[in-house]
């Protein structure tokens, strides 16, 4: 090995931001993954829906954290009275306190009300939405056809002879320069060797001084002269060696996606029965946005009628009436059909509602979600946010049992929306 291999180091100039230890903290992340899943769960049980998506502070109690300590005692025998002592002499033995109440140096509490408290960190949003999403997923998302503006991707395509310095191909413009030499000197070199032979054995003969022969060797040492200089004369590297990578840009099968959020705003839907579905559709939203770059979201509100709506009127509107939820799955098929062709997006759609319904209409849900929408989507959940069966729950437990792209679910209270979500939402082959 050459001392300059021997020097060879290898500096990592990634970016890390003015968190120096942030390697540290991402190992302290890990190791205590159990602690911080919970600690989100709860803050997310318990937050208002604008308050959703911030960064929480996590505790976790000091005993958790101790790591084991190796001191270093005084070796051999050894005696010492501490200075200020007024009732022990030297070789005096000290006797244990009474009843067991020794004080010890690990005690995190006293008598005195005194403690120490556990350790507290505080998680960044970033780190927050990181651990909620952790191991969700779109079910069934897959590559569709070519869309009408494909995605463009950079590959090779082998070399040119045409291109940049920055994309120079050197060993293969190497190979070529040094093929290029042997294939026009090769007749050259083997000319050059045969008249060297000739010379060799002209200088070898007794006569070599006789007028002939030396003519003979002059015009032999001439001609090999000659041959050398054409060799010499042939480039080491040409223009024509010259070989550059070649790039070209192929398209590729999209994965857009969109998503339809369904919500009952009728008047059975109270206001903590909103809360739950605006908390589920919040959470819905921050997952896709975090994870899929390129996805649609679709509002749409319904009572007896449905509208789509944008996001401030789908959470803050107070519209309200009586209950027609086919008047929603009606829109939500007339939409995919006029601008989400199913062989372009992939499409799914949720629907959160009490299931309170007008009682002729919920047949009518389920023909048009195993008729009409659920052989375009590639999933839908339905979110039930009240605890009575009524027969719009009767009806999609028919569609559930036949489709297995349809799931369904009941939350009735903040701290269910977070497991149902995860439940849901798991990446396939995930552990609930």
């Amino acid at each position: 090995m050459t001392d300059l291999a021997r020097l060879q180091q290898i500096i990592d100039r990634r970016l890390a931001g003015k968190n120096k230890s942030i390697g540290n903290r991402e190992r302290f992340l890990r190791r205590h993954k159990d602690q911080i899943r919970e600690a989100v769960r709860r803050a997310v049980s318990g937050r208002g829906i604008r308050d959703i998506a911030q960064g929480e502070d996590i505790h976790i109690p000091k005993r958790d954290i101790a790591e084991p300590v190796f001191g270093h005692g005084d070796g051999g025998n050894r005696e010492h009275v501490h200075p200020g002592n007024r009732e022990y002499v030297k070789g005096d033995r000290v006797e244990r306190p009474q009843g067991g109440g020794g004080q010890g140096g690990g005690s995190n509490a006293s008598d005195s009300g005194e403690g120490e408290d556990d350790f507290v960190f505080s998680l960044s949003k970033e780190e927050f939405m990181q651990v909620f999403f952790e191991d969700l997923a779109l079910p069934h998302l897959i590559r569709t056809q070519l869309a009408e503006i494909p995605e463009w991707k950079s590959q090779r395509a082998g070399l040119t002879a045409d291109g940049t310095p920055s994309n120079l191909h050197v060993v293969r413009s190497m190979r070529g320069a040094i093929g290029r030499r042997m294939a026009l000197g090769s007749s050259t070199r083997a000319e050059l060797r045969r008249l060297e032979e000739h010379l060799e054995h002209l200088l070898e003969r007794p006569h070599a001084g006789d007028a002939m022969i030396a003519r003979d060797i002059a015009e032999t040492r001439e001609r090999i002269e000659l041959l050398r200089g054409k060799i010499a004369r042939i480039p080491f590297l040409d223009p024509l060696d010259l070989r550059y990578r070649n790039r070209i840009k192929v398209p590729v099968p999209s994965s857009k996606a969109v998503m339809f959020c369904l919500m009952d705003v009728s008047g059975s839907m109270d206001e903590q029965r909103k809360d739950l579905s605006k908390r589920f559709f919040i959470l819905l939203y921050l997952f896709l946005t975090k994870h899929y770059e390129k996805i649609e979201l679709v509002f749409i509100r319904h009572h007896t009628q449905a509208q789509e709506v944008d996001e401030d009127a789908f959470f803050h509107a107070t519209e309200t009436g009586g209950t027609v939820v086919s008047s929603a799955l009606t829109l939500m098929h007339e939409i995919i059909r006029a601008r989400y062709p199913s062989g372009e997006w992939n499409i799914y759609g949720a629907q959160a509602s009490d299931g309170d319904n007008w009682h002729h209409d919920s047949s009518r849900c389920r023909e048009l979600l195993s008729d009409s929408i659920l052989p375009l989507v590639r999933y839908f959940a339905y979110v039930q946010v009240a605890e009575t069966e009524q027969n719009l729950w009767d009806e999609y437990m028919q569609v559930g049992e036949a489709n297995k792209n349809f799931a369904m679910r009941k939350v009735l209270e903040p701290s269910e929306i977070y497991p149902v979500f995860r439940d849901l939402f798991k990446k396939e082959g995930a552990s609930a």
